[in-house]
């Protein structure tokens, strides 16, 4: 079975997989279509990112509510796992506004296609 954590690495993996083939045109890279189904598929990922960080959290909460977080150092569990919990907050906002941003993207090229006229090979 796969951890849950292995899957965001693969998530990760297949990101840095796009942003190194997606550098240069290619015949599968090179039409506005090519941009709609890419930002479609970014805006399904960033849409499940508030889940997947509140979720990537339980781990902690649930150690911290049987009372068993340790801090290195001796250092204090309920400010660290606040702290935690404020970070997800500005985290959660700020994944709302990348999704909400990412849509605006993807309907934005949701019209678009490539004007052939002229082109070899299209007809008129």
């Amino acid at each position: 079975m796969t951890s849950p954590a292995r899957h965001l690495s693969k998530c990760a993996e297949g990101v840095r997989s796009f942003n190194h083939t997606s550098r240069s045109a290619a015949k599968d890279w090179e039409f506005p279509s090519h941009s709609y189904s890419a930002i479609g598929n970014l805006s399904q990922l960033v849409g499940t990112l508030d889940q997947a960080l509140w979720q990537a959290t339980y781990p902690v909460r649930r150690t911290y509510e049987h009372g068993r977080v340790r801090i290195d150092n001796g250092g204090d569990a309920d400010k660290k796992v606040a702290e935690l919990l404020a970070a997800y907050e500005d985290a959660s906002r700020a994944a709302s506004a990348l999704t909400e941003a990412v849509q605006r993207m993807h309907n934005a090229t949701s019209p678009m296609g490539l004007d052939t006229t002229g082109l070899p090979g299209f007809g008129d």
